[in-house]
């Protein structure tokens, strides 16, 4: 796991225990304060749904200065104020970090980039900043803007400078990308696009860029993308424009700018070709195998196969496939003791520096050097802040009690990068380390294990974490690897002292390279037969914050050297959340939940009993679809098994995310609009949806009313046979949902004349509010109070029309807009209202289509 013994490494490379001892600690009593104050306020602070203007962030650190100085009027004065002085100083260290960490995010959005310039074409002079990532459907880039401006029309024009952020993520297109779809294709060309050429970071390039603001899939306990660019510093993304009528790219020069990423990129393309210069159909694996070396020399991790990754998170074993804490760390205790036994070597390095000293700095320093070489990541910042806090604490020759060190070591990171509070990697890490110091005697001062005893610590060791950090894992992801315990007894020694070691090797060895990727073939057939193992992967439902930290309080204690009779008492803390199962609707309702999966449809229909996924999403890319990313993780997280997967079409914005599901939901029947020859009937035999199909669920009433019987045919279009679904509550004033898929004009037309009951409270708009569908004769029938609209944020087919949002308009009908709402829910119980995902769990860094003005 990340970073998991950052905190020891000074005690590794120096072979004494380090700030861990109870006795000898100086009268530091105000230090604990301040630092737990500190993690409140930052906490607090995440938590804010907008910023203030920042003369309120100057006023509360204006009143952490006077609580501090309140703390030391009280501290000279003694006698028995002593609590008090504590609470003032936790009170300071809260609103210090929390005026901090306000005044740093007010100060980073003023280059946000400007709402007008998002879809217009930018003329835009910049340098590549990172390794470039290849993917089948183009290139994307890390661009820091130089200068930028809109072109002029016709020769001579002048140019109109503009103000874009400092740093794009930036996507050139060439070849294919994932569209609609035929009965006999799969991709078709986005529009006429020319082939990236050989990029390398430190390029510096004239390009035409459309930009747009960072917007990810807002979905329940999905990723949050725009916290991620938040922390990577990217505050615009962008396609560049290669069109017949867009100027081309030029590259103006290569620059000497960004070196670090010039031999990162360097080293993983020389990785790549000699480990897998071409692809080998007799030997598939070597290139996934390649891709997981070029990880851990450079921290590429999209070098790595999907279906590699779906195996080592399987086995609990992901954290060592790329660049982590832990193999930084180990990387530092390699270093400490290759500096210490060369300095060792001279009598006149020893007399100027201790050994140990020059091994602690050194081991910081090329650790350091290393995060920095591997792309400087989120969990590589915070394992250098961690080691170079607790070096510098025992350079200073201060033993404090380990639970105060540990304190030092989480305030320092946060201090850094407060945001790593909404990391599950730090809490990972961190819990870990804790419960390693609560348990290990050494801690206290005991004595090193040698040989068996020290097999016999490390395993222990190895099941205390697993043990306190399952259901903190069931809290993060909702599931925890039964085979992690195994699978990591041989892959962390494995990788940690086998392969990554040969694989940094190869830098300076090339040979090397092919021992580190022949040492993880055996490795990799391990893992794989483990990850076939009966219920290798337990998936729970995602509890509340209180089940999951009642649970993690139980796993600590069961951790703990206690008596069993103690530990016992943490299995009733334990329960609630293997047994916790989310709300269902009340027999006779049902709830829809239109998931945030860009431009396509997915929405989940459940009863008091039974669901229903009516379409998949999108397909993304080859290696990318919305039931691997969204789909697949929101039904775990919810607990759902899905009884049918009705794809209304065979559109690929409609179906590019079935075959995972299916995967994951082996009893699911399948029905829909889709052709005998479809890729998907030969996962599981699909029966069409036809006019007049009707079942009842828990007392609500599912009614297919399109197509009807004999409109399908070789000639018609896909939309033309979308699946239509009526779903109606018990009741007399029932409340009902209609889902549409991409009806168009005529089959609307259609429905409407032959009288069959379109009336309904919340309406699918028929393909995303296309110009095609959504006529004024449908609107009127339907009459919905509600409209649920699935397309893409800045799609590039304009969905959903502004002349069909003006028919809504006009009728008084509420529209949501998935790019504006995220995941939107809505129950037949409450029919009036819908539950947006960006409302309820909204941040200041999130983006918001409509700009919220400061307070």
């Amino acid at each position: 796991m990340p970073e998991l013994h950052a905190t020891v490494i000074a005690a590794t490379a120096t072979g004494t225990p380090v700030a861990v001892a109870r006795s000898h600690a100086p009268a530091l009593w105000r230090l604990p304060a301040l630092l737990a104050g500190s993690l409140v306020g930052a906490a607090l602070q995440l938590q804010q749904p907008v910023l203030w203007h920042w003369h309120g962030y100057a006023l509360v650190l204006a009143c952490a200065v006077v609580l501090w100085g309140l703390s030391g009027l009280l501290v000279r004065s003694g006698g028995a104020r002593r609590w008090l002085c504590q609470v003032l100083v936790a009170c300071a260290g809260a609103a210090l970090l929390f005026a901090t960490t306000g005044l740093r995010a007010t100060v980073y959005l003023q280059g946000a980039l400007d709402p007008a310039l998002e879809g217009q074409n930018i003329r835009v002079i910049g340098t590549i900043a990172a390794m470039p990532q290849v993917n089948e459907a183009g290139v994307r880039l890390r661009l820091d803007v130089e200068s930028a401006w809109l072109p002029g029309e016709g020769a001579g024009a002048a140019r109109k400078p503009v103000q874009l952020p400092e740093r794009m993520d930036v996507s050139w297109y060439g070849g294919f990308f994932f569209g609609a779809t035929s009965a006999t294709t799969t991709v078709r060309p986005l529009e006429p696009q020319r082939r990236p050429p050989a990029l390398h970071a430190g390029e510096r390039w004239e390009m035409t860029i459309r930009p747009r603001a960072p917007h990810g899939l807002s979905n329940p306990h999905g990723f949050d993308y725009e916290l991620w660019t938040w922390e990577q510093g990217v505050q615009a993304t962008g396609t560049v424009r290669t069109g017949p009528k867009d100027l081309a790219p030029v590259r103006l020069a290569s620059t000497w700018q960004y070196p670090v990423e010039q031999a990162r990129q360097s080293v993983r393309d020389a990785i790549l070709a000699r480990l897998a210069p071409g692809l080998d159909p007799d030997d598939p694996g070597r290139a996934r195998m390649a891709g997981v070396v070029a990880a851990l020399v450079t921290g590429d991790q999209r070098a790595i196969d999907r279906a590699d990754w779906d195996v080592f998170r399987a086995t609990g074993v992901a954290h060592l496939m790329s660049i982590s804490g832990l193999h930084i760390t180990l990387f530092a205790w390699l270093a400490a003791l290759l500096v210490g036994a060369l300095w060792r070597r001279s009598l006149r390095l020893c007399l100027a520096v201790p050994a140990p000293t020059a091994a602690l700095v050194a081991g910081v320093l090329l650790a350091a050097a290393y995060a920095l070489f591997s792309g400087w990541g989120v969990p590589a910042q915070r394992t250098v802040t961690m080691l170079a806090t607790v070096a510098l604490l025992q350079l200073s020759g201060r033993r404090w009690p380990w639970p105060q060190v540990w304190l030092l070591a989480c305030a320092a990171v946060v201090w850094v990068d407060p945001w790593a509070l909404y990391q599950a990697g730090f809490w990972l890490s961190f819990v870990a380390v804790a419960v390693l110091f609560a348990t290990d005697t050494r801690a206290v001062g005991g004595a090193r294990p040698k040989g068996r005893a020290r097999v016999l610590a490390l395993l222990r060791e190895q099941w205390v974490v697993t043990l306190a950090l399952t259901p903190l894992s069931l809290l993060l992801f909702g599931q925890v690897s039964l085979v992690g315990f195994v699978a990591n007894l041989v892959a962390i020694p494995w990788v940690t002292l086998v392969v990554t070691p040969l694989a940094l090797g190869g830098v300076l060895c090339v040979p090397l390279w092919n021992l580190a990727l022949w040492s993880l073939q055996p490795l990799s057939a391990l893992l794989q037969w483990l990850a076939t193992w009966p219920m290798a992967v337990l998936y729970l439902p995602v509890a509340p914050l209180w089940a999951g930290a009642a649970a993690l309080a139980g796993g600590v204690l069961l951790a703990m050297r206690l008596p069993w009779r103690l530990r016992l008492l943490a299995l009733p803390l334990v329960l609630p959340v293997l047994w916790w199962q989310p709300g269902r609707p009340a027999p006779g309702q049902f709830e829809l939940l239109a998931a945030d999966i860009g431009q396509g449809n997915a929405v989940l229909v459940r009863t008091a009993s039974h669901t229903l996924l009516y379409d998949a999403g999108p397909r993304f890319s080859l290696e990318s679809d919305a039931g691997h990313r969204v789909l697949v993780p929101l039904l775990r997280a919810l607990g759902e098994r899905v009884d049918v997967l009705m794809l209304s079409h065979r559109d690929a914005d409609h179906t590019g995310g079935a075959a995972a599901v299916l995967a994951q939901q082996p009893g699911a029947r399948l029905t829909g609009s889709i052709e005998a020859g479809h890729e998907l009937q030969a996962l599981r035999p699909a029966t069409p949806c036809l006019a007049g199909q009707r079942w009842e669920w828990d007392g609500v009433a599912f009614e297919v009313l399109h197509p009807a019987p004999g409109d399908a045919g070789a000639a018609v279009r896909a939309n033309h046979i979308s699946c239509v679904l009526r779903i109606v509550a018990a009741g007399e004033q029932a409340a009902v949902a209609l889902l549409a898929g991409d009806i168009e004009t005529g089959q609307e037309q259609a429905l409407v004349a032959r009288g069959v009951p379109l009336k309904a409270d919340v309406l699918l708009v028929p393909h995303h509010g296309s110009k095609t569908s959504s006529t004024g004769g449908f609107l009127d029938a339907v009459a919905p109070r509600t409209a649920l609209v699935q397309a893409g944020y800045r799609n590039r087919f304009g969905h959903p029309a502004p002349d069909v949002l003006a028919r809504y308009q006009e009728r008084g009908i509420t529209v949501v807009e998935s790019a504006r709402c995220g995941a939107a829910t809505w129950s037949s119980a409450w029919p009036d209202g819908v539950a947006c995902q960006r409302e309820s769990g909204q941040r200041y860094w999130q983006h918001s289509m409509v700009p919220a003005l400061p307070r």
